[in-house]
């Protein structure tokens, strides 16, 4: 059986897509890849996935799908695989050799010793374009590395610190277990990949490499601000999602359930500083009414999100708490990069 099964989704991605592969290809044989060609037509993604799927037929699985949008292509590769781990890598990022190694090394400990570990924690450094100094995304404060712990052991994430994409590695079967079904057709659901399982995950390990590399820099990403503005409905979407997946899930562990409140308010605070700075009176109308649906919802979730770090500003009245909430997203953006 492989160790690693790591999804690809490929959508028009024949510049940079062979870049992403290659650097996975380090891993050998330990490795399942599985490209994803989620509909390309306007290159020859699918030629290419079909070359290295025949270059590499032991390691590389060459899918092709209708359009159905970034989460469709990780359900789908997801249904194929057949590694213990599973990891998603977006076609225009990769990941590091050496630290590569190191993840398959603390993996292999980890099955060989019948550890049952469910997530594996890594860095990830923003590739921004232009920029030398790249911002390392690291967990060293918030979880002791090479440990195995629980949700209730010493582990305490800053207001900063959240487990992302591309730093998680889940275990196929949990993310099978608790049902992760990603919405078709909608971005940003790489945050409902990462939040869903987190109460099924029991046994958690932090390995202090920088290990993806998440490229920024393309006017098309989804993460640009202008992009994620435009896409701001899709966006609530997924924060919705996220929130009813909270409220019918049971989270026993407190440490576990303050945390993923706090991944929530990240959630609610983004939208809101997306619609503010649109400039539009219609998308300051949207705003107000994502934080009354909320209300309408959950009253106690509400209070609990309203009162904290990261939104309390939304609740200042007019230009001046849209002003606080403005310079805390411009500081934001100087020290971490993010889009």
């Amino acid at each position: 059986m492989k160790i690693l099964s790591v999804a690809v989704p490929c959508y028009n991605s024949a510049e940079y897509m062979e870049n992403c592969i290659n650097s996975l290809l380090k891993g050998g044989e330990d490795m399942e890849i599985i490209i994803v060609n989620d509909g390309s037509t306007k290159d020859n993604t699918g030629e290419i996935a079909d070359r290295l799927a025949s270059e590499h037929p032991t390691i590389i699985k060459a899918i092709h799908q209708e359009n159905g949008g970034h989460g469709e292509a990780v359900n789908t590769g997801l249904k194929n695989a057949t590694g213990t781990y599973f990891k998603v890598v977006d076609s225009d990022d990769w990941v590091d050799e050496k630290a590569l190694q190191a993840v398959l090394k603390t993996l292999h400990y980890m099955i060989d010793n019948r550890k049952d570990l469910d997530m594996l924690l890594s860095n990830f450094v923003y590739e921004k374009q232009g920029v030398k100094r790249k911002t390392v995304m690291q967990y060293r404060d918030a979880i002791a590395p090479k440990h195995i712990m629980s949700w209730d052991g010493n582990i305490k994430f800053g207001v900063a610190q959240y487990i992302l994409m591309h730093s998680v590695i889940y275990r196929t079967e949990l993310l099978k277990e608790c049902g992760l079904v990603l919405p078709k057709h909608t971005f940003y659901v790489d945050n409902l990949f990462v939040f869903q399982p987190l109460p099924y995950v029991k046994k958690i390990c932090y390995i202090d490499v920088d290990f993806y590399r998440y490229f920024i820099g393309r006017e098309d990403q989804s993460v640009n601000e202008k992009v994620m503005i435009s896409r701001i409905d899709q966006h609530i979407r997924v924060a919705k999602l996220m929130t009813e997946e909270f409220l019918k899930t049971n989270i026993e562990s407190k440490k576990l359930k303050k945390y993923m409140l706090q991944y929530l308010s990240m959630m609610y605070c983004i939208a809101s500083i997306m619609l503010i700075r649109s400039k539009d009176k219609e998308k300051l109308k949207q705003k107000d009414e994502l934080w009354q649906w909320l209300k309408d919802t959950d009253l106690e979730l509400y209070k609990k999100i309203k009162r904290s770090p990261l939104c309390f500003a939304n609740f200042i009245p007019g230009p001046i708490g849209r002003g606080i909430y403005v310079i805390g997203y411009k500081i934001a953006h100087m020290v971490f990069g993010f889009n």
